[in-house]
């Protein structure tokens, strides 16, 4: 399973908080392993069918099958970037996000 940092889980109530943001949302990773278990990151106003449901520090990830293997036992991290954007990243290891994590943009539909 993956653990989110306090820092992700409030990045991402950040995102859920626009008022056009349904209750319930959350932020759905979906992975394509046909280009190197790349992820990608859009909020969604619910699961889909075979996503598995992450509920933590009350935010909710939705992680399709694919992001689910590639999250397990890895931690979810997040940060300001120097252009003022948000940065999400991926550790290795379930502890606070390192140097070696892999990068996530956040892309819409």
């Amino acid at each position: 399973m993956v653990t989110v940092t306090d820092q992700a889980a409030t990045a991402i109530r950040m995102l859920i908080a626009n008022p056009e943001v349904p209750a319930g949302a959350g932020l759905r990773i979906t992975g394509d392993q046909s280009h190197g278990d790349d992820l990608e990151l859009a909020l969604e106003p619910a699961p889909g069918a075979d996503d598995t449901i992450v509920e933590s520090d009350g935010v909710l990830l939705f992680l399709d099958p694919t992001a689910a293997a590639v999250l397990d036992h890895k931690a979810l991290d997040a940060y300001g970037n120097e252009d003022g954007g948000l940065q999400f990243v991926v550790a290795n290891h379930a502890g606070p996000a390192a140097s070696n994590g892999e990068g996530l943009y956040p892309h819409s539909r």
